[in-house]
């Protein structure tokens, strides 16, 4: 079975309320959504999301990478040779990873369909769900704790609040959404970058001091401060997420071999899909260290292909898969269902996704 075409399109999906971090605000996702053709009709779906202030991926350059680069050296080869493609996707072009991360999510579904297969029992299939947190965005104290209590009352038990863009009153936010929800509900935080190392010290120790009760804090420091955020982990007793700072099996290399985070964050969209997100997984296993999936603002195939590899692996102890529950609609047509906090993952072969409504081909 041959891949005989791969057709590009993107669909624009408006978020229920607006997405607020320390780096931007967004009121829709917009998917670059990615289909891999056999020439036995058999077709992977897979989807890319935009997300310049991290990945410096944007709609175009996206489009560009798979139509230019992967595209010649993928169609003509052999559908279910899976380590031979993951080749040629890797050898297409540097960086580009969102592009390259839609191509392989495509690939993984057209390998799986092929085989009669869920991805997830492909990689592993050590649980059958997933449960996520559901994230809080940046807002007034009062208006972080109207949305902690919705999300609590809808069956979240786990919260990832953002903040980085004040430290007093993100310390506000945050004591202000503790006492709301009381001890029983995990808080997460995501900076995002929005912290100096010494900064992100003083503010994490004063959590501490109050007794906030936080688990983990996600990438306080700038992406490419290492030694910052080792300043971080060394000197406070949360423990720190490495999100931004990890792109790629490189990466997640240079931070476990320097100890400068005590999680890695693994998210398709940076890794270039999950071809090298099984890379970080087993490193980060091999140092002993546990990792979280995460995702961008993205559909449900995104977030299918995520959570199938959330659920198969053990080491992977925490998931961050809430965005197709930020989403007003939901276009993508199967892959996975969810219930409350809980992601279930669909038996069907690949990922379970069978079309996307409102796709428009490019």
């Amino acid at each position: 079975m041959k891949i005989t075409a791969i057709k590009v399109g993107k669909v624009r999906i408006p978020l229920k309320k607006p997405f607020k971090t320390a780096l931007r605000t967004v009121y829709a996702a917009e998917d670059i959504v990615v289909k891999v053709i056999t020439d036995e009709g058999v077709i992977g779906f897979g989807s890319a999301a935009p997300t310049a202030v991290i990945t410096g991926d944007t709609q175009g350059a996206i489009v560009a990478a798979i139509w230019d680069c992967i595209a010649p050296k993928i169609i003509g080869m052999e559908a279910d040779r899976l380590e031979e493609l993951m080749a040629a996707l890797d050898g297409a072009a540097v960086h580009n990873t969102s592009a390259k991360a839609a191509v392989d999510i495509a690939l993984y579904d057209l390998f799986g369909k092929i085989h009669g297969l869920p991805v997830y029992k492909l990689f592993g299939g050590y649980r059958r769900e997933v449960t996520t947190d559901l994230t809080i965005s940046v807002n007034s104290p009062e208006e972080m704790v109207q949305d902690a209590l919705e999300a609590v009352a809808a069956g979240y038990s786990e919260l990832k609040i953002k903040v980085g863009t004040d430290a007093e009153l993100d310390i506000r936010r945050v004591k202000a959404v503790r006492q709301a929800v009381g001890p029983a509900v995990k808080i997460r935080l995501d900076a995002n970058q929005g912290w100096k190392p010494k900064e992100a010290v003083r503010t994490i120790r004063r959590m501490e001091d109050l007794g906030l009760a936080i688990e983990l804090v996600e990438q306080p420091v700038a992406a490419q401060d290492l030694e910052g955020l080792k300043f971080v982990t060394d000197h406070v007793e949360t423990d720190i997420l490495a999100d931004e700072a990890v792109s790629g099996p490189a990466d997640a290399f240079r931070i476990l071999a320097m100890r400068a985070a005590d999680l890695i964050n693994i998210k398709l969209m940076k890794a270039g899909g999950l071809h090298n997100a099984l890379k970080i997984c087993h490193l980060a296993e091999t140092m002993g260290v546990e990792c979280m999936m995460g995702c961008m603002l993205e559909s449900k195939i995104g977030i299918t292909a995520a959570a199938s590899f959330a659920a198969a692996k053990k080491n992977i102890t925490r998931a961050d898969l809430d965005a197709a529950v930020l989403l007003a609609e939901d276009p993508v047509l199967g892959g996975v269902a969810f219930d409350q906090n809980r992601i279930l993952l669909p038996e069907a072969p690949g990922f379970g996704v069978e079309d996307v409504k409102g796709w428009q081909e490019i």
